[in-house]
């Protein structure tokens, strides 16, 4: 391997039909986070079973700055609406494919089934047995194939990139490379695991959370324990206050 080339963390989870979430990149771990810690008082790690404490300690009295010296990069593949609610999450860092520089690819997402409107919560869906999916998935493909099609049409005639992607609806897939702390992760994990985040981006943060679990299974156990209510993904109001 030349100096130039990157070294590649071979974690790679597949999300909805076509996305992905790949750990491109890693620095730090649980010990990371203790050292940092203890060199306030000029000591350093004390074990497995000390330092375990230590992460729950630090977790559960919002002591979050060592945190902050673990650093996850990862190479994500999401729907443009999914990445539009991601990057409200501004402690971070994002570089994302622009459709002013290339040509997009026919990659949509496609559901594998449609929701209804929740009349209790205004921003939320329900699954329904009303629904007629099969219609609803052709009327949606249709209006999928026309948009790319009109979009193909404008390219050919010498429209210029930036203004044929008009015609393309937030379903296109996108990709961007997103560099997070573990603080930052702890927030953006909070808010998207939730049950009430939208169902496409939970699958994404789950999928986080499953190469988080990985790479600080210490600081995922005592976050889980601390944050996660015994139900699943739902976080309190008062554990909220933390993020």
């Amino acid at each position: 391997m030349t100096t130039a080339e990157i070294k590649q963390e071979d974690i790679s989870l597949t999300v909805l039909d076509k996305g992905f979430v790949r750990l491109s990149d890693f620095m730090g771990g649980d010990l990371r986070a203790v050292q940092s810690a203890r060199v306030t008082f000029g000591s350093v790690s004390k074990g497995d079973d000390r330092d375990k404490k230590l992460i729950e300690y630090l977790l559960a009295h919002a002591h979050f700055t060592p945190f902050e010296h673990c650093v996850f990069q990862f190479h994500v593949k999401c729907p443009i609406f999914v990445a539009r609610q991601w990057m409200r999450h501004r402690w971070g860092s994002y570089n994302e494919v622009s459709a002013r520089y290339t040509e997009v690819k026919d990659e949509f997402y496609v559901p594998q089934s449609f929701r209804a409107q929740d009349n209790k919560n205004k921003q939320g869906s329900i699954s329904s047995d009303s629904l007629d999916q099969a219609k609803l998935l052709a009327d949606y493909s249709a209006a999928i194939e026309a948009s790319f099609t009109a979009y193909r049409k404008l390219i050919d005639a010498g429209v210029a990139r930036e203004m044929a992607r008009l015609t393309l609806p937030v379903s296109q897939y996108t990709q961007f490379y997103w560099t997070v702390n573990a603080r930052s992760l702890f927030n953006f994990l909070a808010l998207r695991a939730d049950a009430h985040a939208q169902a496409e981006i939970r699958a994404y943060a789950e999928a986080i959370i499953e190469i988080f679990r990985q790479k600080m299974p210490w600081t995922l156990e005592s976050f889980e324990k601390l944050y996660l209510s015994e139900t699943g993904q739902d976080f309190s109001g008062e554990s909220m206050k933390c993020f």
